[in-house]
């Protein structure tokens, strides 16, 4: 089926919140405990569950975020924290256990060595169950207004890490700019100035440096022009550090030590749809493609690990399709899956038709979600319109119910081409 290059649709996406919920719609509630969850295929598969109960949009739609979206950084949660794993350096707990491990102490004082004359104010550190991730956050005070800044360490291993220094697709996600450039050693640098959130409810800033070195480590930073990431008043125009500064905290050979400490985390179970053997969706995509009906042009397409999209034409006005395809879900049946029919196979199938997400009036979105008996989930979407942000195009999805259920309960998903 001939395929055009993707269009840029002009709207915005909630990230992913994948991913961070991998947009906002099918971000997770608590992006701190996405975070904590997740690095590694479990700490991914973490994140599926957090997502899983909203099946509307990408699974993380972000390419970029350790573990998250665009705008939702690699720490998450409120400042302070009151999340497993997280203590303040800056002040005791009222009932204190001991003092923090030296190593958080050390990512205390990295941060604020790097940082232009100001104070970093309370700063915390998280040190979660989930080897071989590190953070240090805390709400720097430069006298122009306070503002979060963060930075998160992990290894690689298992991630996309291509995706993690590459610029969101803006069929996801609006910004004001974003760069990706590969250093003299290898390394692999993007630099990202968008929004906290991608529907400018409110005007939080998220500007953000990730690098991926080319022995194998991530340093994701983001900065806010608020002294928080939610919830809290613009103190300034700007997040204080500039793209040349955020470029600076991240390429620091200061986090070099506190890198070499990592455990490295186990690699991912290979194998299967929406693992790390098919990081941009390709597979997926593909699979997809070849279970459209007859008739369907592809206009625009796109995905990541877990997911894909098409955005296909009858003739009849442009109509987008998304998919999610996750492994190991069917300890969560219980919790998606109520009240669903049980194919002869054993599969349940979930059908709704409901209105679209991002609140645009006349967007209809039909969903098949359905679960194997090994824990396969496929979970298919269509909607009357080109993107979830744009005006409908036609009256109802170029999918009918029945062809998303074909899609979602073919055999193909048991196999990756």
């Amino acid at each position: 089926m001939p395929s055009e290059k993707p269009i840029e649709a002009p709207f915005e996406d909630g990230l992913g919140e994948a991913l961070r919920r991998t947009g906002e719609t099918f971000a997770p509630p608590d992006r701190a405990a996405l975070v904590d969850a997740g690095l590694a295929r479990g700490r991914r598969r973490v994140a599926r569950r957090r997502a899983a109960v909203v099946t509307g949009s990408a699974l993380a739609l972000a390419a970029v975020g350790i573990g998250g979206a665009y705008g939702g950084g690699l720490l998450g949660g409120k400042q302070g924290g009151d999340r497993h794993g997280e203590t303040s350096v800056a002040a005791p707990d009222p009932a204190p256990t001991g003092p923090a491990p030296s190593v958080d102490a050390d990512l205390v004082a990295i941060l604020a060595g790097l940082l232009p004359a100001g104070e970093l104010k309370n700063p915390t550190t998280n040190t979660s169950e989930i080897p071989g991730f590190r953070s240090v956050r805390g709400v720097f005070d430069d006298g122009k207004g306070d503002a979060e800044i963060s930075v998160g360490l992990t290894r690689a291993d298992g991630l996309q890490a291509d995706q993690q220094v590459a610029c969101p697709d803006k069929v996801f996600t609006a910004y004001d700019d974003c760069v990706e450039s590969e250093l003299a050693d290898g390394s692999r640098l993007m630099v990202f100035q968008g929004y906290e959130y991608p529907d400018r409810r409110e005007d939080t800033k998220n500007w953000r440096a990730v690098l991926h070195t080319s022995d194998g480590f991530l340093i994701d930073a983001s900065e806010y022009n608020a002294p928080a990431e939610k919830g809290a008043e613009i103190s300034r125009a700007d997040p204080p550090l500039n793209p040349a500064q955020l470029q600076a905290l991240v390429t620091s050979d200061d986090w070099r030590g506190p890198l070499n400490e990592l455990p490295a985390a186990r690699p991912p179970a290979g194998g299967g749809f929406g693992d790390s053997a098919d990081p941009d969706g390709a597979g997926i995509r593909k699979t997809l493609s070849s279970l459209l009906p007859a008739g369907l042009r592809v206009r625009g397409e796109g995905g990541q690990e877990g997911f894909a999209y098409l955005v296909v034409d009858d003739g009849k006005g442009r109509s987008y399709v998304q998919i999610n395809v996750q492994p190991d879900m069917w300890d969560v049946v219980g919790e998606l899956f109520p009240g669903a029919t049980e194919l002869p196979d054993g599969t349940l199938l979930k059908t709704s038709k409901n209105a679209g997400e991002k609140g645009v009036d006349g967007i209809k979105m039909w969903t098949a979600d359905t679960i194997r008996p090994d824990g396969l989930r496929v979970v298919v979407s269509a909607f009357n319109a080109a993107d979830q942000k744009s005006p409908a195009t036609r009256e109802n999805p170029a999918l009918t119910m029945k062809q998303l259920t074909a899609i979602a309960t073919s055999e193909k998903w048991l196999t990756r081409p």
